[in-house]
């Protein structure tokens, strides 16, 4: 692999991202949406209720009655009001799908546009005629997907939890986000979904002719994670700490396969023949 031409690449690619508008804006509108303005919503709502929030969350604060001893069980029997529970699970539990939203959506932006945006700027031609291995310029391309994902990501994360901390500050007094269960969700299941994402919507962008028609194909990669977060506002499953290091390791091992298949596919040829009509 040519890391010279791998980074240079990278480069290239995240300056026509932060150039263009259109690719940006929603990159940064939508996280800001999630992790500042969502949270202190959330907070407002719980505070000023007067038991109706409550009553609308009584189906989960039921089932975490009968599930067995744990840190979760714990934690919600020493919370002194169900406005404090319905908040610590709405923050800690209920709204983690978002940050494996987040993620989804901004690698799935810059990496449809790896390929078909080169074939829609007239500048894939010259990329396939450089003196660069495929396996290089596949690499640079998922690079430069991944880093603005996981940028993103982490720094929404961040907000959202000063954000959290900070207007919820009035019913706990104290620091009560995050719990445990966001590290295997933020250091593993939301790099391995990131990873999977674009390895997925590099392909796609590989075969189809146009970026609308690859961000249709791409966007059903949001419907797993919708149904997610049904089961978790409806009680059907939280992502506890063990369930959420589980999924990161299984996406790991299907990332891995999927780009050993990926990269016995890279073939010049085949991606000038499918993007140069």
């Amino acid at each position: 692999m040519n890391r010279r031409a791998v980074i240079a690449i990278t480069r290239k690619d995240i300056r026509s991202i932060t150039a263009n508008i259109q690719v940006w804006l929603p990159m940064v509108m939508i996280p800001i949406f999630f992790s500042v303005l969502l949270p202190i919503i959330v907070v407002f709502a719980a505070r000023a209720s007067k038991g109706d929030i409550v009553s609308d969350m009584q189906i989960i604060l039921d089932m975490l009655e009968k599930l067995p001893e744990s840190s979760l069980k714990r934690i919600m029997g020493s919370l002194r009001t169900d406005q404090q529970r319905i908040v610590y699970i709405m923050f800690n539990y209920l709204m983690s799908p978002f940050f494996l939203i987040i993620p989804v959506m901004i690698a799935s932006t810059v990496s449809i546009d790896s390929f078909v945006g080169e074939k829609e700027r007239g500048t894939l031609e010259g990329l396939l005629l450089a003196p660069v291995n495929m396996l290089s310029i596949f690499a640079a391309k998922a690079l430069a997907a991944f880093l603005p994902a996981i940028g993103v990501s982490l720094v929404s994360f961040v907000l959202f939890a000063i954000c959290a901390n900070v207007s919820a500050w009035p019913l706990f007094g104290r620091v009560f986000f995050p719990h445990i269960n966001w590290a295997p969700l933020v250091l593993l299941v939301m790099p391995a979904v990131s990873l999977f994402a674009i390895l997925i919507n590099v392909f796609i962008s590989a075969r189809v002719s146009t970026f609308q028609a690859g961000y249709q194909l791409g966007g059903i990669l949001v419907l797993p994670l919708v149904a997610v977060m049904i089961g978790q506002f409806t009680g059907f499953m939280l992502l506890d700490t063990g369930i959420l290091f589980a999924v990161g390791v299984i996406l790991m091992i299907i990332d891995y396969a999927l780009l050993r298949i990926i990269v016995r596919r890279l073939d010049r040829a085949w991606l000038f023949e499918s993007q140069v009509r």
